[in-house]
């Protein structure tokens, strides 16, 4: 475990969404924390996933955070639900999954890593789903969703070995919340025990819990709101 080196600033992209709002209420309580960044397409500072200029945009007004978290996350809108069978697929559908679960924080991650400090521990976070498993599918159905968190989980990988070259104490990782009561699982918590569906609140408790235990040693890793290790 390595601490943050206090004060320190604190990005959430996603603010006003269910876990992101929970997340950046959260860090605005933390003693350590000087300034938490929101960002969302409805902040004053907007922050699209589907435009790059407005990630680079948002990123400009950043000077050097320790905690950037990426706090998104796309399973349905409407004309958009998750496929049960290879009939199911759609192009476009598949498209618009990918450019807000897997392209959208991958640019994020280009933007706003080359902000965080030289020295010190600092941590990108990425919210993907134990879905995004491909160890652990053994349920099958969700193709989009389930591919697009498992390509953000070898963008977190792989941005985490470019990172080690340059700042030995940054760390990149995925997290995965559990099932929270939100927008995003609305429609699919009617097989969820209640002990298993998480308040905003306290999936976000339990991931700041998890990144405050990081350390070096965890970067490129998967973990669950509960701090076990996930296999890709």
């Amino acid at each position: 475990m390595t601490a943050f080196a206090p004060p320190f600033e604190a990005v959430v992209v996603g603010s006003t969404g269910g876990i992101g709002a929970a997340l950046a209420e959260r860090l605005a309580q933390d003693p350590r924390v000087s300034r938490v960044h929101g960002f969302s397409r409805r902040t004053e500072v907007p922050l699209d996933l589907a435009d790059e200029a407005t990630i680079a945009a948002a990123a400009a007004t950043v000077a050097e955070p320790r905690l950037v978290i990426v706090a998104t996350g796309l399973l349905h809108e409407p004309g958009l639900s998750p496929e049960k069978r290879l009939a199911d697929l759609d192009a476009a559908a598949l498209l618009r999954t990918f450019q807000v679960n897997t392209i959208g924080p991958a640019l994020v991650l280009k933007h706003f890593a080359p902000k965080i400090p030289r020295t010190g521990k600092s941590v990108l976070a990425v919210l993907t789903a134990r879905v995004g498993s491909i160890a652990d599918n053994r349920l099958g159905g969700w193709y989009g969703y389930r591919a697009a968190k498992a390509a953000a989980n070898q963008i977190v990988r792989t941005a985490a070995v470019e990172l080690a070259a340059r700042r030995a104490e940054a760390i990149c990782v995925a997290l995965h919340p559990g099932t929270v009561d939100t927008a995003l699982s609305a429609p699919f918590q009617r097989a969820v025990s209640a002990d298993r569906l998480f308040t905003p609140r306290f999936a976000a408790e339990r991931l700041l819990a998890v990144i405050d235990g990081l350390g070096p040693a965890d970067t490129g890793g998967f973990f669950a709101w509960d701090g076990q290790a996930i296999p890709f």
